[in-house]
């Protein structure tokens, strides 16, 4: 496990203020019963937040036909839906909701060509309600194989406020490697073809890069 290289800044920035009031607790907070646990706790916050953006080390099962997940989970959304911004056809939605523990390092899910990329700014809204595909701060990237075409959307929650995306149209990528991070609380929105053999249900629980979301055919 490493440790996400474009969030050593927020990471600083974080830890510092929490230890600047840790220090400040202890120092003018005379009753050592409530001092010491105050200062406790935040020091294990600076902990988590290290934690948080981590990099796991994963054994890629993804490829140019296999579609893994770009994110660990829950499924919350598996449905039909017309994706109007690249592809503007009927397409399989399978959305994957981060909670604040899971791993929030990205990875591409297939071994393709990048054909389309474009950050969206936007709201900050609950990122398991629907209306935060369009209205909540997005990238948005486009995948193809000689097996097809995939989309899919990094989108902010409540507490995000930085998406990191990889993205650059022409790159060719590789299954299983980290194509981004979003920073606490997030969704990913996947947009399959209509035969694709979906392999999730609503409810399932996803592991990036080791869960397989889809097949092309």
């Amino acid at each position: 496990m490493r440790i996400d290289k474009d969030s050593y800044g927020t990471m600083a920035k974080v830890c510092f203020f929490t230890l600047l009031v840790a220090g400040a607790v202890l120092w003018f907070v005379p009753l050592k019963s409530v001092s010491i646990p105050i200062a406790a706790f935040l020091l294990c916050f600076c902990c988590f937040v290290v934690y948080f953006h981590r990099v796991p080390e994963r054994n890629a099962v993804g490829n140019d036909k296999v579609i893994s997940s770009v994110a660990d989970g829950k499924v919350v959304i598996l449905k039909k839906a017309f994706e109007k911004e690249y592809l503007k056809k009927e397409c399989i939605q399978v959305s994957i909701y981060m909670n604040f523990f899971d791993v929030h390092a990205n990875f591409w899910p297939m071994t393709g060509e990048v054909t389309y990329y474009k950050y969206h700014p936007g709201k900050y809204l609950l990122a398991f309600k629907e209306k935060s595909s369009e209205e909540n701060e997005h990238s948005s990237t486009a995948l193809k194989s000689k097996y097809g075409e995939i989309f899919f959307k990094q989108i902010a929650g409540t507490f995000a406020r930085r998406i990191v995306c990889y993205s650059k149209k022409g790159a060719m990528e590789t299954a299983g490697k980290q194509c981004g991070i979003i920073k606490f609380g997030s969704r990913i929105d996947m947009f399959l073809p209509l035969d694709a053999d979906i392999k999730v249900k609503i409810g399932d629980k996803t592991r990036a890069c080791e869960t397989v979301i889809a097949e092309l055919k």
